[in-house]
């Protein structure tokens, strides 16, 4: 068991679940048999962080770039995210876990939008814990849509160019209300961010792991938080001003 400390929990958790077509190259199964056993691995994180009381846990599950594989492999994803939904509104219930989406749900199929619409609206009153689920996400586009309506108010005057600044915009984008990560873990032995909360990650302290994401367990979590409190986070400051 990892040695972590409840006195310097990350609030925010991010994660880029990375890794599930690999994993299903290296059994010699198909793709989508790597992001079945990748929502196992889902159900053992979000469970962990709710249990080690983590606030807010935002997953990339589907980024815009996405939408550019196979049609197969994109068509089993969309049904294996509504099953997933489906199968998992009582347990976040139970546990008062708020499910909220980012990303831009209009992308989406109809059917998959309303099992996402019923699990927000079933679990929008739930205040342990916030799973974001970052679909049809691309950090980019959230920027520039916020900066279009940022545009927007302030040609009709509800807002003065003089008043923006690092809050002001942060409202605009999706995750408004929602601190930034102070953790981001990437699974599958790769080293960037691909489009991923660009904005919000300025101060995130990054982890990166061999592993691929539906072999990742509660322990490889832990060794990331572990990780993270070994860290010292100075947001630009000396040590001796911390």
């Amino acid at each position: 068991m990892q040695d972590v400390s409840e006195k310097r929990l990350p609030q925010h958790i991010a994660i880029i679940m990375d890794g599930n077509g690999r994993w299903a190259k290296k059994h010699k199964k198909k793709r989508i048999e790597g992001h079945r056993r990748g929502a196992e691995a889902v159900r053992i994180v979000v469970r962990a962080c709710r249990e080690l009381g983590i606030p807010y846990l935002t997953l990339f599950a589907f980024s815009t770039e996405n939408w550019l594989r196979p049609y197969e492999e994109v068509s089993g994803l969309m049904r294996l995210l509504k099953q997933y939904i489906q199968s998992e509104i009582d347990e976040l219930s139970k546990n008062d876990i708020r499910l909220n989406v980012i990303g831009d749900l209009s992308s989406l199929k109809k059917s998959v939008r309303r099992a996402l619409e019923d699990a927000m609206k079933k679990t929008e009153n739930n205040r342990s814990m916030v799973l974001n689920l970052a679909l049809s996400y691309g950090g980019r586009d959230e920027i520039v849509m916020a900066a279009r309506r940022l545009i927007q108010d302030a040609k009709e005057g509800l807002i003065s160019p003089d008043e923006v600044d690092d809050e002001t915009f942060s409202r605009y984008l999706y995750t408004a209300g929602i601190p930034d990560p102070d953790l981001l873990i990437r699974t599958s032995g790769e080293f960037r961010i691909s489009n991923f909360l660009l904005w919000q990650c300025a101060y995130t302290e990054f982890y990166f792991t061999d592993v691929f994401w539906p072999d990742f367990t509660k322990e490889d979590l832990l060794a990331a938080i572990s990780e993270y409190q070994r860290r010292e986070r100075r947001f630009g400051r000396t040590s001796d001003q911390l």
